[in-house]
């Protein structure tokens, strides 16, 4: 697909760009299951810093944006990935283990307040990585804008299977690795990571230029400038003139539906499963008495008496740990693959239509989750093949959403508008899916629990519908698209 000098430039990229979201997707937020299950200080006071993270994040997809505009995508991220790499540093410095000679938290008490180290130093430290990181997601969206336009689909594809990958191998290699080479002291762990970050800056230093042009080359290695940008000449669209455009606001609201579907349905998984469960104690604790006599072992017979309904109140999720977390890992394993292939079908049939593809396989985790409900009242267990459903329709959502996202951006505004037009729609995406894991949980949590799953239904044809538009438009490159 790609030859030559501009071959070289492509298949390095992509490589980088598969690390950029693997690391993204590390740092950004799962990486604090392993700060749960090694420090000693309590779950809310390791996660505190990381909620104030993800509120202030939506603010700095602006300001990356913006920057990318006046410095260009390579001068933004450097600093940003170093930054990460002394956030890591600064959380490896805070300590957070239990003071017990050997002894970490994975044998301490959660509530334990003998923990050496500098708290203040650890939340400081997640919130710059958790602020920072992000820049890579964003880059790596912005350098496959310049280069590529003809394969831009496919390309997003590729480098956004970084982030199912993380899924299928990151946290679970981690917590082995800290567990047997580590003796569960997380320390050296981030030290690791930080110089990995350091050496990533330095490949994109080295490697990366913003535009094919800066390195004497063209789009897709073509032999001739983008034919669609003839013509066009002086400043970029200001955000008051995003602002003013039709599109931009069909863009904030169908993506808009559909991160927040990613969110609302991955977010509030754990609590519909625990949900059901205490909600249905008799029937779930009758089918499940067998395992949770396994897994809990002596403490079956001596603290729940060998009754399954307390020890059910004694391991409330297990009816998720049993069943939703294998199908969860069957769904990222599918998503490698999802991610290219709507990247193909934006390439090859128009990313409307990749879009509405998107939308409808949203619905299949919903339904997957719903399904749940009527099994575990009726049965006291889940219904497999809707996991199996559910799992399939993750992947669809976590290979396709990010794929999809910056490729509709891309054909609304074009490759020279792109900056400064995802500054203002990517922000604006991030104010709804903030908030859509506690109006889940409320909804879950109240008097009745499908309203959050039949609101959902509503969000995903909403986002559908408004893919509609983008037929009318046409692609901004179409002319270098053929």
């Amino acid at each position: 697909m790609f030859k030559g000098k501009f071959g070289k430039f492509a298949i390095g990229f992509c490589i980088l760009g598969i690390v950029y979201m693997f690391m993204y997707s590390g740092l950004q937020n799962d990486h604090i299951n392993i700060i749960y299950q090694f420090s000693a200080w309590t779950n809310d006071a390791c996660v505190a810093p990381l909620t104030v993270a993800n509120v202030v994040s939506i603010v700095l997809s602006f300001v990356y944006g913006s920057l990318f505009v006046k410095f260009g995508p390579k001068k933004t991220v450097i600093p940003c990935i170093l930054l990460s790499a002394l956030g890591c540093i600064g959380i490896a410095l805070a300590n957070g283990l239990a003071c017990t000679s050997g002894v970490t938290a994975a044998t301490e008490a959660a509530n334990s307040s003998a923990v050496v180290g500098n708290y203040w130093l650890y939340a400081a430290s997640l919130f710059i990585v958790r602020c920072c990181i992000m820049c890579c997601q964003l880059a790596g969206f912005m350098f496959a804008t310049n280069w590529f336009i003809k394969y831009r689909g496919q390309v997003l594809g590729i480098i956004t299977l970084g982030s199912p990958l993380f899924t299928v191998v990151g946290t679970s290699v981690m917590s082995s690795f800290i567990t047997k080479s580590l003796g569960g002291d997380y320390r050296p762990f981030y030290i690791i990571v930080a110089v990995i970050l350091v050496l990533i800056a330095l490949v994109t230093a080295v490697m990366m230029a913003d535009r094919p042009e800066d390195k004497g080359l063209f789009p897709d290695g073509a032999d001739h400038a983008p034919i669609s940008e003839e013509g066009e000449a002086g400043e970029q669209a200001t955000v008051g003139e995003v602002l003013k455009m039709g599109k931009t606001w069909v863009m904030v609201v169908n993506f808009g539906c559909f991160n927040f579907i990613i969110n609302a349905a991955m977010s509030s998984m754990v609590v519909w499963f625990i949900h059901l469960a205490m909600s249905n104690q008799a029937k779930v604790a009758e089918a499940m008495a067998g395992p949770l006599a396994g897994i809990l072992g002596e403490g079956f017979t001596m603290a729940a008496g060998g009754d399954p309904a307390v020890a059910l109140t004694m391991l409330p999720n297990v009816l998720f740990i049993a069943q939703a977390v294998k199908w969860l890992s069957l769904g990222a394993i599918l998503g490698i693959p999802m991610s290219y292939v709507f990247g193909w079908i934006d390439d090859h049939l128009g990313t409307p239509i990749a879009c509405i593809c998107l939308g409808l396989t949203e619905f299949l985790p919903i339904a997957g989750l719903m399904a749940q409900k009527a099994a575990v009242v009726s049965t006291g267990s889940c219904n497999i093949p809707m996991l199996v459903l559910w799992g399939f329709g993750v992947a669809c959502m976590t290979g396709g959403v990010p794929t999809m996202n910056p490729a509709s951006i891309g054909y609304a505004f074009g490759r020279r508008e792109y900056a400064s037009a995802s500054r203002v729609v990517l922000t604006l995406q991030l104010i709804p899916m903030a908030f859509s894991a506690q109006i889940m949980a409320a909804l879950i949590n109240g008097s009745n629990d499908m309203i959050a799953w039949y609101m959902c239904i509503a969000i995903i044809i909403v986002g559908i519908l408004f893919c509609i538009p983008m037929f009318k438009w046409g692609d901004a490159m179409a002319a270098d698209r053929k």
